[in-house]
């Protein structure tokens, strides 16, 4: 009965330091409710914040915690704000590319609040509002680029994008961290091209490159005939050195051209 009447002193002395008058019944309204309640405080763990809104107008001292903060029933409001990082999935979103291709891209978004009165204060729901956010942005930065540029550069276009959010929900005092696209949806009959087109690539280079083997075997044979032409006796070692790989052969049977030039030089004798 003591707390009662001595909570019920407080706010009438609250009020009217205030110059605010409240009527008797609604005093004790107000007090009634808050006998319902049990202590005046609350608390805010180590990555949270409470910011505290005191008969509509937010306490001097700015958000409170971590660890017990005060709390005056009928008279303060509160909101607890989460300040780890976060995540959130952005749906596939129908995009037309600058070469009139429709796609779907989806991407996930990774936030965390770095001002919990602002995040409070300036906006009604600062996740749903960088949700939707991301989702517009995603189809406008994707809009500007071509196909190619989508498949082969989806790190710039998350940096982008990130970049946009970031700037953008500064103002709701969050933080953009992060943000990846998770994938590029074509449609089947576009795979299937995009399929052909990437074999008839593979084939093309792998025909290039036979060409340039043949083009240098036909080089390094060509040096290696004129070296020889100059230099009889290394066609007759080349000859020799020919004649020892068939040896080792498991054919008994010969049948090969035997030059006269290199027993020429003894029959001459």
């Amino acid at each position: 009965m003591k707390r009662l009447k001595h909570w019920r002193s407080s706010l009438h002395l609250y009020l009217h330091h205030h110059g605010q008058s409240t009527p008797r019944h609604l005093i004790h309204f107000r007090t009634r409710s808050f006998t319902r309640r049990k202590g005046c405080g609350t608390y805010a763990r180590e990555f949270q914040r409470a910011v505290i809104l005191r008969l509509g107008r937010l306490r001097k001292g700015g958000a409170r915690g971590p660890g017990m903060v005060l709390v005056i029933p009928c008279i303060d409001a509160y909101r607890r704000v989460d300040l780890r990082t976060t995540s959130f999935d952005v749906p596939p979103q129908e995009i037309l590319t600058k070469d009139s291709v429709t796609i779907k891209v989806d991407a996930v978004v990774y936030y965390s609040v770095r001002n919990p009165l602002d995040a409070v204060l300036q906006v009604a729901n600062a996740r749903e509002a960088t949700r939707l956010l991301a989702m517009t942005t995603l189809r406008n930065v994707s809009g500007m680029h071509m196909l190619m540029e989508l498949l082969t550069s989806k790190e710039s276009l998350s940096k982008q994008i990130e970049w946009i959010l970031d700037g953008a929900t500064e103002a709701w005092g969050v933080r953009v961290e992060r943000v990846e696209i998770k994938e590029i949806y074509m449609p089947a009959q576009l795979q299937r091209a995009m399929a052909v087109e990437q074999e008839a690539a593979r084939e093309a280079r792998a025909k290039v490159a036979a060409a340039e083997g043949e083009r240098d075997a036909v080089k390094s044979l060509r040096e290696a005939a004129d070296i020889m032409m100059t230099n009889p006796i290394a066609l007759q070692l080349r000859y020799l050195q020919t004649l020892n790989t068939i040896s080792n052969n498991e054919t008994r049977s010969y049948v090969f051209p035997f030059p006269v030039d290199i027993v020429k030089k003894w029959m001459d004798k």
